[in-house]
């Protein structure tokens, strides 16, 4: 870390912040609350912009490109203050209806239950948008309607282009979109 600087606004947090570490280096940083502290390691990891100065990873300066940044993260973890990670997993959890299985293994889980732990994972990120690859092209036709079902409740809470009986569904959809959806579907 070189000339490391960080203002908000007229408040400067940190000024002149250099320092050096290396592999296996344990690093203890003290100070009171509100000294710039998590600052300083937002700043390490990009979170917070820094005003001014370097962070090198491997001799290499950290540019603000965002692969560049994405790559140095991948290799930076970060456990933040806030610690409440396990109520917000339960939270998720209970949303796709996985609660009762917060203590089983994954080779314990069906197909089913593991992709709606995995929609749990992505919806505690709490993206704007939630994208889905063919979440039931895995599974066993008994396990496709425990995901979609999840997935319908999803959409219940956001915006959806047509909701309609099967049977309408498939034989006379009403938007466009849909038709050339299931058009492509229904050709294999």
């Amino acid at each position: 870390v070189r000339n490391l600087e960080k203002k908000f606004g007229e408040h400067e947090v940190l000024k002149d912040i250099s320092f050096d570490l290396f592999e296996g280096d344990v690093v203890c940083i003290i100070g009171s609350s509100g000294s710039g502290k998590s600052t300083l390691l937002r700043c390490i990891n990009h979170l917070e912009t820094p005003t001014s100065g370097q962070i090198l990873y491997h001799g290499y300066p950290l540019t603000k490109d965002a692969q560049t940044i994405n790559r140095f993260r991948s290799q930076v973890g970060m456990v933040f203050q806030q610690f409440n990670l396990f109520n917000i997993c339960m939270k998720y959890l209970e949303k796709v209806g996985m609660a009762p299985y917060v203590k089983a293994k994954p080779h314990q889980l069906s197909g089913g239950m593991k992709q709606r732990v995995a929609i749990a994972r992505a919806l505690a990120m709490e993206p704007e948008v939630l994208l889905f690859d063919e979440p039931t092209s895995a599974l066993d036709p008994e396990m496709v309607g425990e995901v979609l079902s999840v997935m319908k409740q999803l959409a219940n809470e956001g915006y959806i282009v047509e909701d309609a009986p099967p049977q309408e569904l498939f034989n006379n959809p009403k938007e466009a979109r849909t038709r050339e959806f299931l058009s492509r579907f229904m050709q294999g």
